[in-house]
């Protein structure tokens, strides 16, 4: 019995080691006929966090926005974030309401428009003119254009998750979502948008800054999370019963 269970630990450890290997050696198999690689192969290999090629002013959609996250221009990035600041203070602190702030906001505005154009009068100056405001077209076409076509994204994922087909990708989803609510139940929507604007104001600066000392301490947490997956993936999800797959008919 003894043997028999040594023999069991030996082949799964042997199992586990093929199977973190095995996405190694594809990558590394074209690379093996040449034996002096080239400058730009060996920037290839280099361990990047959530294994991106690009810079991280791309990785944040490239733009204004990533400007602004990665403080390209201090003066918009800072009132921006000083912005948000104001905002969450004046609701979350003072426990101010977004009808009352709006209501307040518009009274004084108009109090001060009617004020400033009745002393004219008294000044003998002509009044102020008030410019006539409208809202683009297009702008806000472009923005509902890219809405719907984040939401019909997401909801392709949705279903390609529900579906069956990688339980991996489920069981991430599923995990994920967990978490957000658990993050939901102790701090409300203004408090988590709040925090997740501070932490893309400050993450990608500091990790653009650092990313030669971050990805190493990366690649070794990334390391131990796919051992970790293996041994889950070879005592429990190899062992879920599937049904087969049925084809689709062909008409």
């Amino acid at each position: 019995m003894a043997e028999h269970e040594e023999k069991h630990e030996k082949s799964l450890l042997d199992k586990i080691s093929e199977k973190i290997k095995g996405d190694s050696s594809s990558s590394s198999s074209s690379d093996s006929d040449d034996d002096k690689p080239s400058e730009s192969s060996m920037k290839a290999k280099v361990f990047r966090l959530f294994g991106r090629e690009r810079t991280v002013h791309h990785v944040l959609g490239g733009g204004k926005q990533a400007d602004i996250f990665l403080w390209r221009n201090k003066k918009v990035s800072a009132g921006a974030l000083g912005v948000a600041t104001v905002i969450w203070v004046l609701f979350e602190l003072f426990e101010y309401h977004l009808l009352t702030l709006v209501c307040h906001l518009l009274i004084l505005a108009l109090a001060l428009l009617f004020l400033w154009s009745n002393a004219t009068t008294f000044i003998h100056k002509s009044p102020p003119r008030i410019p006539e405001i409208q809202i683009p077209k297009d702008p806000v076409l472009e923005f509902a254009e890219a809405l719907r076509f984040e939401i019909n994204q997401a909801l392709a994922v949705l279903r390609d998750i529900a579906s069956g087909r990688n339980l991996k990708k489920f069981l991430s989803v599923i995990a994920g979502l967990w978490v957000l609510s658990i993050v939901g139940n102790r701090c409300n929507f203004l408090t988590l948008f709040y925090i997740v604007f501070v932490l893309l104001h400050t993450v990608p600066v500091l990790y653009e800054k650092y990313e030669d000392k971050v990805d190493p301490f990366a690649e070794k947490a990334w390391h131990e999370i796919r051992k970790q997956y293996a041994v889950f993936d070879l005592k429990v999800l190899t062992k879920i019963p599937r049904g087969p797959l049925k084809e689709k008919k062909k008409d």
